[in-house]
C-alpha cells in the first residue's frame, strides 16, 4: 500500500474546500462538512477486501473515503471514481498520488464504459454517496440502471444518503436492498447495501 496516503491533508483543509463547494452547489454535496470516520467505517466494513479487485466511488468529493479505500485495499487492485466537481478532481489527483487510482472527469453514469477502457468487465464494488433524490430523474435513473449493468455477479452497490428518499428508486433496480444507519455523522446518514 502506498505510504503517499499516510500523507493525506488535514480534516480542517479538506473540510474548507468542503465547504466552500456546498455554498456553491448545495445540492450537489448534501452536506456541509465531509463524512465523519464512523460513517466512513460503517460503510467499508461490508467490504471484503480479500476479493475487491475493481472499486468504483461516485462523488469523492475531497477523498475522505477515497483515501481510506487506498488504505485498505490490495496492492494489486484498482480504485476508480467519478468526480464532476472540476475543484474536486483536482483536489483528488494531488492529494492522492497513487498508481492504483484512476480520478475520472466525469459522470458515474459512464460507468461501463469507462471500466471497458481500462480493460475491467466488471466492479466488484460501487461505494455512492451522491444525492439520487435532488438529481434529475433521467440521470438518476441512467447512473442507477449503468451500476447494476457494471456490477458483477457477486457485486455490491453501497450507498450513502442523508434521508430515505432514494430507497424507491435502488429497490427498482437491484433486486436485495439491505439498510442500515449511522448516527455518527452530519447529519446522520441512511445506508443503502445492494445487490443485483
Amino acid at each position: 500500500m502506498s505510504s503517499l496516503v499516510d500523507k493525506a491533508p488535514t480534516w480542517l483543509g479538506r473540510t474548507i474546500l468542503f465547504g466552500r463547494n456546498f455554498f456553491k452547489h448545495p445540492r450537489m454535496l448534501g452536506s456541509l462538512i465531509p463524512s465523519s470516520r464512523f460513517l466512513v467505517s460503517r460503510l467499508l466494513r461490508r467490504v471484503d477486501w480479500s476479493r475487491a479487485q475493481v472499486i468504483v466511488e461516485y462523488g469523492p468529493g475531497v477523498g475522505v473515503f477515497t483515501s481510506e479505500i487506498l488504505r485498505r485495499m490490495r496492492s494489486d487492485a484498482t480504485l476508480v471514481v467519478f468526480e464532476t466537481n472540476e475543484n474536486f478532481v483536482e483536489y483528488v489527483r494531488r492529494a492522492l498520488p497513487d498508481r492504483r487510482l484512476h480520478v475520472i472527469h466525469g459522470s458515474a453514469a459512464e460507468i461501463s464504459t469507462v471500466l471497458a477502457q481500462l480493460g475491467f468487465t466488471h466492479a466488484d464494488y460501487i461505494v455512492s454517496g451522491i444525492p439520487y433524490s435532488t438529481m434529475p430523474a433521467a440521470i438518476r435513473d441512467a447512473i442507477l440502471n449503468e451500476s447494476r449493468a457494471a456490477l458483477g455477479a457477486q457485486g455490491h452497490f453501497l450507498v450513502y444518503q442523508f434521508s430515505r428518499a432514494a430507497l424507491p428508486h435502488l429497490c427498482r433496480v437491484f433486486s436485495k436492498v439491505e439498510l442500515d444507519f449511522e448516527p455518527l455523522n452530519i447529519p446522520p446518514a441512511s445506508l443503502f447495501l445492494c445487490q443485483p
